[in-house]
């Protein structure tokens, strides 16, 4: 009896490979090509669409940090976003907020708009920081806290603290870095003033010295202007 079932099951072993290699082989016989055959029809007119996913010709140079940044820095958003920046900072320029010696700080400066568009302006010594280095315009480094000694900027901007995890710190640290006397703009979204009084309340040392609804690469925001006090005024 014994040798009967053994017997039945090495025959359903022996099946049930035979089955399985059967299976694989008709798979593997069916797997489409990853090739899309040169004759595929093109549903989109206005699209070019490449003869294969093997073309040859999908093969891009390679490009060098540098050249990626010029292709970027010449399309047209970021000249749009450029252009944008420097009406903004021009305001402020003239206004004496903003002269050519100023030492800025730009928080959470993205890609580097803000940045690049200051140096355009004559103003020279200018450093970029955001979570994500984009160099050579924004170097690596958290805005909550921030690798700088005390008051060792004239100004400091940011059109990011929405994005702020902590924003309390982030301001914190926004003001620390600027010398009394200095300015912290900001341009949030736009709004009134019982959120402009909840972000003035964020600063320990500094006073509000002007709000205004402006124009920024877009978008209505208001900007909120604030003078830092010497270290010796901070609140307890």
């Amino acid at each position: 009896m014994e040798k009967r079932v053994e017997n039945l099951l090495n025959k359903v072993s022996y099946a049930s490979i035979t089955i399985a290699t059967i299976t694989l082989l008709i798979t593997y016989l069916q797997i489409p090509e990853t090739c899309i055959p040169p004759d595929t029809p093109i549903t989109k007119p206005h699209q070019k669409f490449p003869s294969s996913t093997c073309d040859s010709s999908l093969r891009r140079p390679y490009l060098s940090p540098a050249k990626k940044n010029i292709r970027l820095w010449s399309s047209k958003p970021w000249i749009s976003q450029l252009n944008s920046f420097t009406r903004f900072f021009s305001d402020l320029q003239s206004t004496g907020l903003l002269p050519n010696h100023s030492r800025v700080l730009c928080l959470s400066a993205g890609a580097g708009h803000e940045v690049m568009a200051l140096h355009h302006m004559g103003v020279g010594d200018v450093t970029g920081i955001e979570i994500v280095e984009s160099l050579p315009l924004v170097r690596k480094a958290d805005p909550t806290n921030l690798p700088f000694f005390d008051a060792v900027f004239d100004f400091a901007f940011t059109a990011r603290l929405s994005e702020a995890l902590f924003p309390a710190r982030f301001v914190g640290e926004m003001e620390r870095t600027v010398a009394g006397g200095g300015y912290c703009v900001l341009a949030v979204e736009e709004c009134g003033k019982e959120l402009v009084d909840q972000i003035v309340g964020l600063f320990h040392r500094s006073k509000l010295v002007g709000v205004g609804n402006v124009t920024l690469i877009g978008m209505r925001m208001t900007r909120i202007i604030m003078k830092v006090g010497d270290a010796s005024s901070s609140s307890s």
